[in-house]
């Protein structure tokens, strides 16, 4: 794993060396794994396989949901999209891909709860193209280093998504214009990436960009509390000198 100095996940890692076979379990998602490599990656921060291609157009719901019924038991819905000709193979390994790196990218976000592996389980899916874990944490550390050269404030991220005029002559993307129309002021992106049939990633990506722009409010990341002020070290307090006030009252008292 050279390409990351730093492992995303040890864990990770470790089930690659060793070609493992099953599913591991982190706080934001599940990677499953043939042979130490990933093939399916699941979150709830971001759409499906079954969104990306219904919601994007591609495949109507009852032809994915006959496929779920007649080979998810096999884990071989994807070969029957293939086999039955409702997708080409090109067209399933490029959605399943750009599913796997999105789902993967949140799954292998930091995380505070337990990382647990499940040895021997799959998922119904099935295998399309399986990918190196090299490869997914890489491509995860580069979204992340993307998302934090765009705008550097994750809040952006989970907040609701709400537009903001544009400036005079300032002009917006297709994808963007989209992505700004359906912003309710009550959606976030991740609602909003479901709603549009659109990767998760690119979603939040494009919301990092128009709050760049100044498009879209943004509530900036809390800084750290100020430190309290360190307390003030109690100063020694000698006895007085008996004879030094003597010779004040008396040379006072000379002036009287």
């Amino acid at each position: 794993m050279s390409a990351v100095a730093t492992p995303v996940s040890p864990m990770l890692v470790r089930l690659a060396a060793e070609k493992a076979t099953g599913a591991l379990l982190r706080d934001h998602g599940t990677l499953y794994l043939v042979d130490g490599r990933v093939v399916h990656a699941e979150s709830p921060a971001a759409p499906g396989v079954d969104v990306l291609l219904t919601t994007g157009g591609r495949l109507p719901r009852e032809g994915w949901d006959e496929a779920v019924d007649r080979a998810g038991a096999h884990r071989a819905v994807g070969r029957f999209l293939v086999d039955s000709g409702r997708l080409h193979d090109g067209e399933l390994e490029i959605c399943h891909l750009g599913a796997v790196f999105d789902a993967a990218f949140f799954a292998l976000s930091p995380a505070s709860g337990p990382t647990r592996f499940r040895y021997g389980v799959g998922h119904w899916f099935g295998t399309v193209r399986p990918v190196s874990a090299e490869a997914v944490e890489r491509e995860t550390v580069r979204r992340r280093e993307l998302l934090d050269a765009v705008w550097p404030y994750a809040s952006v991220d989970t907040a609701p998504v709400v537009p903001r005029p544009a400036a005079p002559g300032q002009t917006v993307g297709t994808r963007q214009r989209a992505l700004l129309a359906a912003a309710d002021g009550e959606r976030t992106p991740a609602e909003l990436a479901r709603l549009l049939g659109r990767p998760a990633f690119h979603t939040l990506l494009d919301v990092r960009r128009l709050a760049a722009a100044g498009l879209v409010e943004t509530p900036l990341d809390p800084g750290p509390e100020p430190a309290p002020p360190p307390p003030v070290p109690a100063l020694p307090v000698a006895d007085p000198d008996i004879a030094l006030l003597r010779r004040l009252r008396d040379a006072l008292e000379a002036h009287l």
